[in-house]
């Protein structure tokens, strides 16, 4: 590979000669509902923080994946999608699968506690994880 041109470079320039238009990559977030609620009862900014750690963490753990340096190419059409877990053991379970079927996620862990609040998929192709995703609706 010539010094300088990384992956995500000749992706991009094979998926150009190809005449193919580019993948849309899409970061899944599934964040647990029951913390907004009692007896939890946690506040929406500290929601939004959980899923902006597990995303962060997604992102940077995956940073030198082609779809992940693809994502961050262009940061005006980055696509994420929240989507809502009813509680831990749902959110544990989904971990599970996504783990047993190879897909890369982070599993967010609030500290001192070591509740799991969220999970953060790295950039996928929708195509590639709606079949472990389907279940769950738009966080509310």
């Amino acid at each position: 590979m010539p010094r300088g041109v990384g992956p995500v470079f000749l992706w991009a320039r094979k998926m150009a000669a190809s005449g193919a238009e580019p993948q849309i990559l899409v970061q899944y977030l599934v964040l647990r509902k029951d913390l907004s609620q009692a007896p939890f009862s946690w506040p929406a900014g500290a929601l939004v923080a959980q899923a902006c750690h597990a995303a962060t963490a997604a992102l940077h753990i995956h940073r030198d994946h082609p779809h992940t340096a693809a994502y961050l190419q262009d940061l005006g059409r980055m696509r994420k999608v929240v989507l809502e877990a009813a509680d831990e053991s749902t959110l544990k379970e989904l971990a599970d699968t996504l783990q047993q079927k190879n897909i890369d996620h982070t599993l967010w862990l609030e500290q001192p506690e070591n509740i799991a609040t969220c999970i953060a998929l790295r950039p996928y192709p929708k195509e590639e994880v709606n079949q472990y995703l389907k279940k769950y609706r738009l966080f509310k």
